[in-house]
């Protein structure tokens, strides 16, 4: 059955190791010393006029690791961890992360140019987490994925909601002072979107014949390659072989489906072919 298997034993990847550790780590230290929690919102968090006008260029990178609280740290690493594995498991690390970060600093900064005077801090990866969630949607459409843990849905359907949710919540430009940024959130997935058809393009025009890592994205219920394959390099033709057997069976079965040897064997074969 194509449906997503929650397991609590799943492996962190690198990737999401180092993210998960680094916004707990700084959360903490927000909460033991709220002197410098105040610091941080204010000079780490995403503050629209002091990004516009006085050139906080950092900002847009640093609120991606600040939160307001518990459950709004617990829900997005939550989610970072739930639907990232596996897309860091099939892009790699590098262009991963590379995703990650694009899409939550661009939703930043839309959001700064948005409402550009304003003073309240954005602050959470919330942006970033949207934009893995519309990469994991086009990955994976037709995977089921549970709804408030109860209602069995799919998951294109599942972000479409949760796209449509955020709409309509931004809609006045005033998203900022109910105390969640709704045009950010859409605003990840929007950039996710948009990075994700470049890279189709990128790699569709690419005429080098230097071997690339092979990235898969799944656009309805097809697999399309978007990275151009040499074939003048044999030698890796096996490797790229056991590479998408090991691909299809995730996108069918789940990460959990995998041995404990496949799943090693994927890291191995994700990190030689890196682009």
């Amino acid at each position: 059955m194509n449906q997503y298997r929650f397991n609590m034993r799943r492996r962190l990847t690198p990737g999401i190791r180092v993210l998960i550790i680094s916004n707990v780590v700084i959360f903490f230290l927000g909460w033991l010393l709220p002197e410098l929690n105040r610091y941080l919102v204010v000079y780490g968090g995403l503050v629209p006029q002091l990004f516009t006008k006085n050139l906080f260029l950092w900002q847009p990178v640093t609120y991606m690791f600040l939160h307001g609280g518990f459950m709004h740290i617990f829900f997005n690493m939550f989610a970072l961890w739930m639907f990232g594995t596996e897309l860091e498991q099939q892009w790699g690390t590098k262009f991963f992360l590379q995703y990650y970060f694009i899409t939550g600093i661009a939703a930043g900064i839309l959001s700064a140019l948005v409402q550009p005077a304003s003073q309240i801090p954005i602050i959470g990866a919330s942006g970033a987490i949207y934009g893995l969630l519309l990469g994991f949607a086009l990955m994976y459409p037709n995977r089921i994925v549970y709804l408030n843990f109860l209602f069995p849905i799919r998951v294109k359907y599942f972000v479409m909601i949760f796209a449509a949710i955020e709409l309509f919540a931004s809609m006045g430009g005033r998203s900022l002072e109910s105390g969640v940024a709704h045009f950010t959130h859409l605003s990840g997935m929007l950039f996710g979107y948009l990075y994700l058809l470049w890279r189709q393009h990128r790699h569709k025009s690419s005429s080098g014949s230097k071997p690339k890592k092979k990235i898969v994205f799944h656009w309805g219920s097809k697999t399309k390659d978007y990275t151009k394959r040499s074939s003048g390099k044999k030698e890796h033709l096996s490797e790229e072989q056991e590479l998408e057997k090991l691909l299809n069976k995730v996108r069918l079965n789940g990460y959990a489906s995998l041995t404990e040897e496949e799943k090693d064997r994927l890291l191995e074969l994700s990190e030689k072919f890196k682009t």
